[in-house]
């Protein structure tokens, strides 16, 4: 994929990697900071309480996200045993990357609205490029996230909703054969024309097209027919 985007536009290529850096930094120092308001350094220890995408970046899942669309960013660590609540502050780490993707799909949202909207700049200018998939980025990132398998943030929910001895088939299925579903799941979209991951991108689009105040669907299509 970035390599069509690098040889066909390169500008395009070029907001297209600064927005998922952008997105992917923003989420994985999300955890850090949670965990150490949590009461846990480990993350600030490790060096990952920045806003340095150098930190964050995981050099094999990054290459195979700009080759494939699905790669992932360095785990941050977190030691359970310093949290003032280790069962509910574990969550709380986890939905902080999720929750600040969703903040910042809505500050990129406003500012389109503001510079697109109100006529500052053009539609196809790069910095409204640059916001554009920085929303889809950011509201992809957090959709996936939360599904409730291992080694995903809506994972640590899960687990700590079913934290009781009657699920624990449930959760050792989860656990154990969820990331291999998961897995298939995304080999199969990456490789393939299936859309199985429809249930994150229709409702991805759908918050896009209220943040914009129109269709993303259409805004996404003119950038990518433009070369």
């Amino acid at each position: 994929m970035f390599l069509n985007l690098l040889f066909g536009s390169p500008a395009i290529a070029v907001a297209w990697l600064v927005a998922i850096l952008f997105t992917l930094t923003i989420h994985e120092f999300s955890h850090a900071l949670v965990g150490k308001l949590r009461g846990d350094k480990t993350a600030e220890y490790e060096g990952r309480l920045t806003l340095n995408p150098i930190a964050h970046v995981d050099p094999t899942g990054f290459i195979l996200l700009l080759l494939f669309g699905f790669g992932w960013a360095k785990p941050v660590p977190y030691n359970p045993y310093n949290l003032r609540d280790p069962k509910w502050d574990s969550v709380k780490i986890a939905l902080a990357g999720p929750f600040s993707n969703l903040l910042m799909a809505i500050a990129a949202g406003i500012a389109f609205r503001v510079l697109v909207g109100g006529s500052v700049i053009e539609s196809m200018n790069l910095l409204a490029v640059f916001l554009f998939l920085s929303i889809l980025l950011n509201l992809f990132l957090m959709l996936f996230n939360i599904i409730p398998v291992h080694p995903l943030d809506g994972s640590k929910l899960f687990f700590a909703l079913f934290d009781h001895p009657k699920y624990q088939e449930l959760r050792t299925f989860v656990a154990t054969r969820g990331p291999q579903i998961l897995l298939v799941a995304v080999l199969v979209s990456a490789f393939t024309s299936l859309n199985i991951f429809f249930f994150i991108s229709e409702p991805a689009f759908a918050i896009c097209d209220a943040l914009i105040g129109g269709s993303c669907n259409g805004y996404f299509a003119s950038i990518f027919s433009s070369f």
